[in-house]
């Protein structure tokens, strides 16, 4: 089981919510092309339509900087930057697990 995550708040600008949500997949299906273990959730905030938060488990640091460093994902979020007013991403260490999971 993974125990590295990657997670990031998006805010995207008014009117392109289904923009972003399309350029999303494509970098999530390159993603899965070039990372065969990795996989994403894209979350929509109910009360924000605008806002989505994003998240992913990871076998190790190490694939996350690999993935990160890939011209997929640098172009990917090159071409996201016209319809994002905002975009937080952070990697995460499991601290606590309890419940569903």
């Amino acid at each position: 089981m993974a125990e590295v995550y990657t997670a990031a708040v998006w805010t995207v600008k008014d009117g392109h919510e289904e923009d972003f949500v399309r350029l999303w997949r494509e970098l999530g299906t390159h993603t899965v092309e070039d990372f065969p273990n990795a996989g994403g959730t894209l979350l929509r905030d109910r009360e924000r339509p605008n806002r989505f938060i994003s998240f992913g488990a990871w076998e190790s640091v190490e694939e996350v900087e690999r993935w990160r460093a890939s011209s997929a994902f640098r172009d990917a979020v090159r071409q996201m930057e016209p319809v994002l007013a905002g975009f937080e991403p952070g990697t995460f260490d499991v601290e606590l697990k309890m419940g569903r999971a």
